[in-house]
């Protein structure tokens, strides 16, 4: 059996945007995103339809999490039965109210990884020490991302249907060749600056085989890490990456062994934005009918303090 090789040995020749937009940069590739880049974007609105890519939180069908986090937990604090067994806080006038919480993981829904969520070698993204993570992130948090907004042009690379299939396998790999090979079926092209918003239709299986099945022998669909493709995402200035799955690429490369070295090339290295458990089946059936792939893709996370990542509904505009 062959020596597990590391992380930073896979990586050793891979390229950084570390400083290409000052040492203090905590929203990386998202720099791409210029006002001429944005304005431009709006010009892929036709008809004005819009999508949401959130899945459901606190849903009764559960949540689709990463193995070991769990789905958001909704308590009701002040209802009905509140005022029935006449414990409910009187108003002038005689309103009432019903209040909830939520406990939940901040990565535990559609939701955005912060830039020093994963790294290797004791180094975050732009070079900072890892221990800037320790209680909190100090530095590359959510919070700059949920500031600066994410809003640009989007396109669907629908490697589903571009398969002919319902749902890609578990383990199943694809390459930046086939996602322009997708594209072009698809009479679109990948362009720079793209927000690419890939399909497999993973998140989907989990409401329809049950959260049993769909955990068993656990290991997703997606793209596969190479030197190549590491070089194309840098070439191409590709500012955020979207999957309707949890971890958007496939859990542990079949050539390497290295478990998810795609959030370290592109986001520890590159600055790449993570977009993790879209909901993509409903904007991919519109694209499927109209025959229109690309659009506006508007996104804020959740304004988390010192978050590691943070939930997001994105809002697409065809």
């Amino acid at each position: 059996m062959a020596e597990q090789i590391s992380v930073k040995e896979l990586l050793k020749d891979s390229p950084k945007n570390w400083g290409k937009w000052g040492d203090d940069d905590e929203v990386g590739s998202l720099n791409y995103l210029t006002p001429a880049v944005v304005a431009k974007a709006a010009g892929s609105i036709k008809s004005g339809k819009t999508f949401t890519l959130q899945v459901k939180m606190a849903n009764p069908e559960g949540d689709p999490v990463w193995p070991g986090r769990q789905g958001a937990t909704r308590i009701n604090v002040m209802d009905a039965g509140h005022y029935h067994a006449g414990k409910g806080p009187a108003f002038a006038g005689g309103a009432q109210y019903a209040d909830d919480y939520m406990t939940f993981f901040l990565q535990g829904s559609t939701q955005y990884d912060a830039l020093g969520h994963v790294w290797y070698d004791d180094k975050i993204w732009n070079g900072r020490d890892s221990k800037t993570t320790i209680g909190g992130l100090a530095f590359a948090s959510i919070l700059p991302i949920a500031e600066k907004g994410v809003v640009g042009r989007g396109i669907l690379l629908d490697m589903a249907r571009f398969r002919g299939k319902e749902s890609l396998a578990p383990g199943e790999t694809f390459t930046h060749e086939d996602l322009q090979a997708c594209a072009k079926k698809q009479g679109c092209e990948i362009q720079k600056n793209d927000i690419l918003v890939i399909r497999t239709g993973w998140i989907a299986q989990y409401y329809k085989i049950g959260s049993v099945e769909f955990y068993k022998d656990f290991i997703e669909p997606g793209l596969t890490h190479s030197d190549a493709l590491v070089k194309w995402f840098h070439e191409m200035e590709i500012p955020n990456l979207v999957t309707d799955t949890i971890a958007n690429e496939v859990t542990t490369d079949p050539v390497s062994g290295v478990t998810l070295p795609l959030h370290n090339a592109l986001m520890r290295n590159l600055g790449v934005t993570l977009t993790e458990i879209a909901w993509l089946d409903d904007l991919a059936a519109d694209c499927a009918s109209d025959g229109q792939y690309t659009f506006l893709y508007v996104a804020a996370p959740l304004k988390v303090c010192n978050g590691t990542g943070a939930p997001v509904n994105p809002v697409v505009i065809k």
